[in-house]
């Protein structure tokens, strides 16, 4: 069964300031508090590939993937996709952007599948994104709305 997540954030800065940090996957680390290392493999143009390693969990164990993200400008989206997958089947993951009263709009939609094998289903692993998203949307807000006070003064 495919699953569907979406997440979403007012952030009170300019397109260029929002779209610039969130987009910079090399400072993906002090952007996110979930991540420990942002390794670029391969750039092409608008398209990265990179992994993402996180710190490590309440076992020790440092998860760690490959995905593939390709930005456009023009439109102010943002497609990706794990290469790695690991427990999932598939992970599809769309930001978009968009001015709103107030600053930026930036919604995470995420399309997935969990393997049978998985330590999580579907549902689990949804309920798990949904919760972390509103942690680490706020945090990104909070960083990125900082940052752009700065470019202020």
């Amino acid at each position: 069964m495919a699953v569907h997540t979406e997440n979403q954030i007012v952030i009170a800065a300019p397109m260029e300031v929002v779209w610039t940090m969130t987009n910079d996957v090399d400072n993906w680390p002090r952007l996110f508090d979930e991540y420990a290392a942002a390794e670029i493999l391969e750039r092409h143009g608008n398209t990265v590939r990179f992994r993402l390693t996180m710190h490590p969990d309440a076992d020790g164990n440092a998860w760690s993937w490959v995905s593939e993200r390709t930005m456009d400008p023009r439109t102010r989206t943002v497609r990706a996709h794990r290469v790695e997958t690991g427990w999932f089947e598939y992970m599809n993951i769309a930001w978009d952007y968009s001015e709103v009263d107030g600053g930026v709009l930036m919604r995470w939609k995420q399309d997935f599948q969990m393997k049978p094998e998985a330590p999580l289903d579907d549902t689990a692993m949804a309920a798990r994104i949904n919760a972390n998203s509103v942690v680490q949307l706020d945090l990104i807000r909070r960083r990125v709305e900082a940052a752009a006070a700065q470019t202020v003064r």
